[in-house]
């Protein structure tokens, strides 16, 4: 199910990007991308990788984009969760 949800999410990222950044689509995305991230490690293991004392800043933009692309603004969100991503996976 997590294997699934999380590809249906990178579908909806890919295909919300590329009709010129549909905020619902994105927002589609990243909720089940999250979703299923949390169904294939588990939720504390999520919640510890997320919040983790020195990726604060980085999941602080990461779901600080999340929640700016849910308010329709998508271009703006997407660069912040981008940031916040390749400061959470470097």
């Amino acid at each position: 199910i997590g294997v699934g949800l999380v590809g249906f999410g990178l579908f909806f990222l890919l295909f919300g990007t590329l009709l010129y950044f549909d905020s619902v689509l994105l927002a589609f995305g990243n909720l089940l991308f999250l979703s299923g991230l949390v169904f294939i490690i588990g939720f504390r293991r999520t919640f510890t990788f997320f919040f983790q004392r020195p990726k604060l800043k980085g999941t602080s933009f990461f779901f600080g984009g999340l929640i700016v692309v849910l308010m329709r603004w998508p271009i703006l969100g997407m660069l912040l969760e981008a940031y916040g991503f390749i400061s959470l996976f470097r």
